[in-house]
């Protein structure tokens, strides 16, 4: 490929980005860069030339010449299919050297174009001077900025990133790290987990884009700009745009690189590809702010910036996979997305005027592969706890499913609709698609979907989609998250009995006490209504040896007599695990002899209890943990148990 093709290649893709047209190649310059301004950026154009800042004096002495003429904070080099950002203390480094050269003036032209080259070198002795030249070099910060400085690497240690992508990685390591783990992620690229004193653990991703070899970033270069230009459009756009730009067989790692940036959320889909990581935050101002991510229930920092650019491509990415408006006028927005590799993320957004730019939560969905006989063979509770909870769901049990942020609320709720019965019609209600329903349709369940929102577009606020979920039809009814106004009607549809089947919900707590106060202090319920609630169970993130776990804490009944209301479990933590209290046995459950049908007894329901604890463990135990595995076990049992 030709150094004009490449050159226009480049200059296309920046064009992309809103760069286009900015550069001018320096008449008579010190070497072919050319260079433009973007705020305060100086943006250097380095396709016919080297670029490198620590190897090639020509490439530098045109960067200080030109931070001779104007202030700047930071720099970039774009070339050979790679940008090189220089940040606040190497610009000031490099600019040092430029306002020295500016205030020498015309005093000495020979020194001017020594320092602008090499400035380690030919400032050497200027802090012993006792001249005007002297003078000059401590006023323009010169000494002061080589001090200590042997070599141009260790003073300039760029953030690097691939042309077409949206972020740079900080390569540096700082002293004192212990390297603690190493994870090769299906993307190809690969995670290392590093221990630093009194401060965060640094989560180093060594991104597979960056082992490209020149050739390779040149092609895929060439088919990011084919895409970009609409000269290969449809299915499969990437595979064939390789082809276009290369005239060879698709080649598969530059296929699955270039639908990351084309057709995927780019660097995160690397960072979600680590099973441990279970959410990424984007802070604003995201060029002065690192991701960071949360892995095994542990903060850490990582060596990933997002660039201005690619924070304000995600934005529209969001808004186009979610349909809902994220701007200034509606500057936040919460939504899903699917990763390339099929993991589903909960989004939440920011933006001016409520943030300092745009900011991102980004948070994996919760599994809907999971069934109560899968939480029993991962640990997630015990065969006694699921059996329980699979008898009271089944038999129509009014349950807030408690916990704190990432405990596992949703997935636990997702787990238990598996438990309505066949024949029973369930109305879910969230405000972003997070429960299973269309694996449950694909199980025979009556499931259907009102999705709430609090935005004047077309969505229903949750009170109204809630009256209107009363009107579809008698069966269960699942709130996703309890949170607002829809309490209070949630309530009074359960006291005055307008809802004889299952109630669901999730609320932010820990333990009943605690959704009690938020219920009513928070929520403004009444005590009395609230007494319509049959069951609380508390789920918990911790800490194990292999890393980070959720568990069943503790199944509370509810117990009341108008407005005074209590608690009482029935299952409770021991050690690491929720074990049966006693209460049920002893034949002090009052919700148990709730349970009971109009021909059964109290010793009927724990024989009940007992008989599914039995049939989960034992499916546990075969490996049968899948939804179809396990509703066709149900079915088998006969009228759906």
């Amino acid at each position: 490929m030709s150094t004009e093709r490449t050159g226009g290649t480049v200059r296309g893709v920046l064009s992309s980005v809103g760069l286009g047209g900015l550069f001018e190649t320096i008449s008579g310059g010190a070497c072919d860069c050319g260079h433009c301004y973007e705020d305060r950026t100086l943006v250097v154009d380095a396709t016919a030339c080297s670029g490198d800042l620590v190897e090639s004096p020509r490439c530098r002495r045109s960067v200080i010449e030109q931070l001779a003429t104007r202030e700047t904070s930071s720099i970039v080099v774009h070339g050979n299919g790679l940008k090189h950002r220089y940040d606040r203390e190497e610009t000031a480094f490099l600019g040092a050297a430029g306002r020295f050269i500016e205030l020498l003036g015309d005093r000495d032209t020979v020194l001017a174009r020594a320092v602008a080259r090499d400035p380690i070198d030919a400032a050497r002795g200027l802090e012993q001077r006792v001249d005007g030249i002297g003078d000059v070099a401590a006023e323009s910060g010169l000494i002061d900025a080589l001090e200590g400085v042997e070599r141009y690497g260790e003073a300039l240690s760029p953030r690097v990133g691939l042309e077409i992508a949206s972020y740079y990685v900080d390569r540096s390591i700082d002293d004192g790290t212990r390297l603690v783990d190493v994870t090769d992620l299906e993307t190809g690229s690969t995670a290392r987990i590093y221990e630093r004193a009194h401060r965060l653990p640094r989560y180093e991703l060594d991104v597979v884009d960056l082992t490209l070899s020149p050739r390779e970033r040149e092609v895929l270069v060439d088919g990011y700009e084919a895409i970009a230009e609409g000269w290969v459009q449809g299915d499969r756009a990437p595979s064939r745009a390789i082809e276009f730009a290369s005239d060879e067989p698709v080649d598969p790692t530059l296929t699955t690189i270039l639908e990351k940036h084309t057709e995927g959320y780019g660097i995160l889909e690397d960072l979600f590809a680590d099973p441990a990581v279970t959410d990424v935050y984007v802070t604003s101002p995201v060029t002065a702010n690192p991701l960071r991510v949360e892995r095994d229930g542990e903060t850490m920092e990582t060596n990933v910036h997002l660039t201005g650019t690619g924070a304000k491509a995600l934005a529209s990415r969001v808004r186009r996979t979610s349909g809902r408006a994220f701007s200034r006028a509606k500057p936040t927005v919460d939504a899903t997305a699917s990763l390339a590799n099929g993991r589903g993320l909960r989004i939440a957004g920011v933006t001016d005027p409520v943030a300092d730019g745009i900011a991102f939560a980004f948070r994996e969905q919760s599994d809907d592969r999971f069934t109560l006989p899968a939480l029993v063979a991962n640990g997630t509770m015990s065969p006694a706890v699921a059996g329980f909870l699979s008898t009271a769901i089944e038999r129509n049990a009014a349950t807030l499913i408690a916990g704190t942020r990432g405990a596992g609320k949703t997935t636990l709720l997702g787990t238990l609709l598996y438990e309505v019965t066949p024949d029973t019609r369930t109305v879910v209600i969230e405000d972003t698609p997070e429960l299973p329903v269309d694996p449950l349709q694909s199980v025979g369940r009556d499931v259907q979907a009102l999705r709430t929102g609090a935005s004047d577009g077309p969505e229903i606020a949750p009170a109204e989609a809630l009256r209107t979920a009363l009107r579809l039809g008698d069966g269960a009814l699942v709130v996703g998250e309890i949170r607002g106004e829809e309490a209070r009607v949630l309530y009074e549809a359960m006291r005055v009995g307008a809802n004889a089947n299952a109630v669901l919900g999730t609320i932010h707590g820990d333990g009943a006490e605690e959704v009690y106060e938020r219920v009513v202090a928070d929520l403004k319920v009444e005590p009395s209504s609230f007494g319509a609630t049959d069951l609380v169970v508390t789920v918990q993130a911790h800490r194990t040896p292999s890393g980070r776990s959720r568990r069943v804490a503790r199944i509370e009944e509810v117990l009341g007599d108008g407005d005074d209301i209590w608690f009482e479990p029935l299952y409770d933590l021991e050690g690491t695990a929720a074990t049966p209290t006693g209460r049920i046995d002893r034949g002090e459950s009052r919700y148990v002899h709730a349970m009971a049908g109009p021909t059964e007894e109290y010793a009927d329901v724990r024989q009940a209890i007992a008989d599914r604890t039995a049939f989960l463990a034992q499916l546990a135990d075969d490996g049968r943990t899948t939804p179809p595995e396990v509703a066709t076990a149900y079915t088998d049992r006969g009228n759906g148990r």
